[in-house]
Order: structure tokens, then C-alpha cells, then sequence
């Protein structure tokens, strides 16, 4: 009935999440297994993105059935990856277009921006989500109705939990979803901030540990996954192997705590640490190219003036690291 064996593996952590609740909900606190609690649900987002990809199942009423198990322990309507992710950032990868783009507002990458990125790139993926509804409700309601039912079933779950017990609830139920969906947003952010969006194979910052893509279903190979996203995530290792040689090592982390522990905490007070933006390089040559073109014309007081003004913006924002 599945796809690929390894997603035993999936279903082994989906159904480890049913069993965490039911032992945090029996036995009170316990912060080994909150903790435990915690790195579930950040699965939850990860396991969610995968099954978004590739389903894992043959069975289509199973691959439903799981879009609702996920989504209630990921905290959102799994159904939104599909506007967002697959139509959008996967069409565009961090270029002028995608909702979720890093450089919205800032071309720096520091604690703030990590910070605040998944507030802002979630208040801009809601406008793809609408569109969307409104398309299925058009050209395919039953699709509609299963995909606002993944919502019901959410609301319903919460609604539940709390009447229940509220404390629980919050502290078992709802932090949980929230560290989900906040940590993929944060994953999408590391993966591209200060990449080349227009490079072939330098759009994503990999993480290449076995630790780290073990714990996470492969989700650091990310340059793999963009060039061919419905490759499943047992196989993505292989196809990073092809292509490593072609993906600049300054684009290939160890893990993904060590990477945040020096960008966000050790960079903005020791220089020599800080990383440069391969996009703001890349702009930068750009402005120079587009100046040197204007001057061979002889295109001197208009043309000139204006790609001087134009590149010399750019010049300014290059040496943006921290």
C-alpha cells in the first residue's frame, strides 16, 4: 500500500506523536518528554512537506486520511503546502514572485530576521491559500470540501482538548503545533537567505550531517530537492551525491545548530565568522557589467548616470553580512 517502505518510518513518527500525547496527557509534565514532544511536532512539519511531495500512499483515501492525522499535529490545514509551496516557492525558489522569499524587507540575516521571517512570510502566503480556495470551490468541490474539512478537523481537535483541559491542551496540543509551524518557516529561511536565487545549483544552503537528515527525513539536501522535487525523501541523498560537486561549500553546512549558533549568536560580535550574500554579490557584479556596457556605448550623461545610480545601490548593500 505505500509507495516507498521507508515511509514505515513516517508513520512510525506520526503514530510516536499519538502516543506522546496520550502518555503527557496521563502522566503530567515531564521534560524528557516534552522535549521528545517538541522535536515531534517539528517532524510533523517536515513529514507533512514530504507526504505534500510524494504521497505515501497508493490508496487515495489513505493519502486523505493522513492529510488529516498531519495536520493535527502540524497545526495547519496540510492542504496549504499545495498553493504555497509546490505552485509558488518551488516555481520561483526564493526569486521576485515568491511569497516566502528572505529579502522582503531586509537583505541582512541576523536574529531579527530569522525571527521575524515566519510572521511576515505567513501574513504573505495566506493571499495564494484564498486564491486557491476559491479555485477549488469553482472547478472541484469535493477537493474543496476535504480540503476546509483538514480546518474543521483542527478546530475541532483544539476546541476539544481545551474544553477538556485548557492547560493541557495548551501545553501539549497548541505550543507544539505553533514550534511546528514556525520551525519549518525558520528551515525555509536558512535553506536560501543569502544564496544566489539565480544560480543553478547555489539557490539552497544544504545541510549535510547524517545526523541532522536522519532526525530530519533528509530535509537538509535542499538543493537536491528543489532541481527535483518529486524525488521522495528516502532518495534525495543519492541525488545530492550527483550533484554535490557542482553546489559551492560555503553552501554546505554541517548542522543545522552549529550554523545557527554561529550566524545568529557568534557572528554579530566576531567579524571573521560572518558569511557574505552570494545574491548580493551577484547584484553587485551585475551593477558593474551594466555600467561598464553603458560607458562602451558612450551612453555617458543619461544611460551612464542612471545605471550608476542603479549600480552604485547595490554597491552599497554588498558587504551586508550580519
Amino acid at each position: 500500500m505505500l509507495k516507498y517502505k521507508s515511509d514505515w518510518r513516517s508513520l512510525a513518527f506520526l503514530t510516536a506523536m499519538i502516543a506522546m500525547l496520550a502518555t503527557n496527557w496521563t502522566i503530567g509534565f515531564n521534560p524528557i518528554l516534552y522535549f521528545l514532544t517538541l522535536y515531534l511536532a517539528i517532524t510533523a512539519a517536515v513529514i507533512a512537506h514530504n507526504h505534500n511531495h510524494v504521497p505515501m500512499w497508493k490508496n487515495q483515501t489513505l493519502n486523505h486520511i493522513t492529510d488529516y492525522w498531519i495536520t493535527l499535529f502540524y497545526g495547519f490545514p496540510v492542504f496549504a503546502w499545495i498553493p504555497t509551496h509546490n505552485r509558488n516557492h518551488h516555481h520561483y525558489t526564493n526569486r521576485e514572485g515568491d511569497y516566502t522569499i528572505t529579502y522582503r524587507y531586509s537583505e541582512k540575516n541576523n536574529l531579527g530576521t530569522v525571527i521575524t521571517y515566519p510572521a511576515v512570510s505567513s501574513y504573505f502566503q495566506k493571499f495564494p491559500i484564498t486564491a486557491y480556495l476559491q479555485d477549488l470551490w469553482t472547478r472541484n468541490r469535493s477537493k474543496f470540501l476535504i480540503s476546509m474539512g483538514q480546518g474543521i478537523a483542527l478546530v475541532a481537535f483544539i476546541g476539544t482538548a481545551l474544553y477538556l483541559d485548557w492547560q493541557k491542551a495548551l501545553l501539549y496540543i497548541i505550543i507544539p503545533q505553533q514550534v511546528s509551524t514556525f520551525t519549518v518557516l525558520v528551515f525555509n529561511y536558512i535553506q536560501h537567505v543569502h544564496a544566489d536565487e539565480e544560480s543553478e545549483y547555489n539557490h539552497s544552503r544544504n545541510f549535510v550531517s547524517k545526523f541532522t537528515n536522519w532526525t530530519l527525513f533528509n530535509n537538509g539536501l535542499h538543493t537536491a530537492h528543489h532541481i527535483r522535487a518529486n524525488t521522495h525523501w528516502s532518495e534525495v541523498p543519492a541525488l545530492h551525491a550527483k550533484i554535490d560537486h557542482l553546489i559551492d561549500d560555503s553552501l554546505k553546512e554541517r548542522g543545522f545548530w552549529p550554523y545557527m549558533i554561529r550566524t545568529y549568536l557568534v557572528a554579530p560580535v566576531v567579524p571573521s565568522v560572518r558569511r557574505s550574500s552570494m545574491r548580493l554579490e551577484r547584484m553587485a557584479r551585475e551593477a558593474a557589467a551594466r555600467e561598464v556596457a553603458a560607458m562602451d556605448k558612450g551612453a555617458i550623461p543619461s544611460e551612464h548616470g542612471h545605471h550608476h545610480a542603479h549600480g552604485h545601490h547595490h554597491h552599497s548593500h554588498a558587504p551586508a553580512k550580519g
